[in-house]
């Protein structure tokens, strides 16, 4: 029966290990740039009648959201502030969960277009 040689045992301390910058993609703070950028290219593609709506696709069924503001916290953590059914709703989702469809819906009537806040304090 073939026995393979066994190896030498090596300990490292969490300061010999590399630091994996290209999981830089999965932080908050990287997520929101890329966010903000596909928001701000599709809101300027808008008319003065129309704003930016998230269809929210994770909670089994569909709702359409209308965000003022998206900021984050670090690292893992979005936040959306807005209206849902006229509403004010916040929703808080990890960076993992991420999945929404950029949509135009009617602006009120009663008030000035709205552009989507994005607020890089925490």
């Amino acid at each position: 029966m073939f026995k393979p040689p066994e190896l030498p045992k090596i300990e490292l301390t969490e300061n010999d290990l590399p630091i994996d910058l290209t999981m830089h993609h999965m932080w908050s703070d990287t997520q929101f740039e890329i966010i903000k950028r596909y928001v701000q290219e599709y809101e300027s593609t808008l008319d003065k009648e129309h704003e930016v709506g998230l269809l929210l696709t994770s909670f089994g069924q569909s709702v359409l959201m209308q965000v003022t503001s998206i900021t984050y916290e670090e690292s893992v953590l979005m936040i959306f502030k807005g209206f849902v059914n006229g509403k004010e709703a916040t929703l808080i989702q990890h960076i993992n969960q991420l999945n929404f469809l950029l949509t135009s819906i009617d602006k009120s009537p009663k008030k000035e277009k709205t552009k989507i806040g994005f607020d890089t304090r925490r």
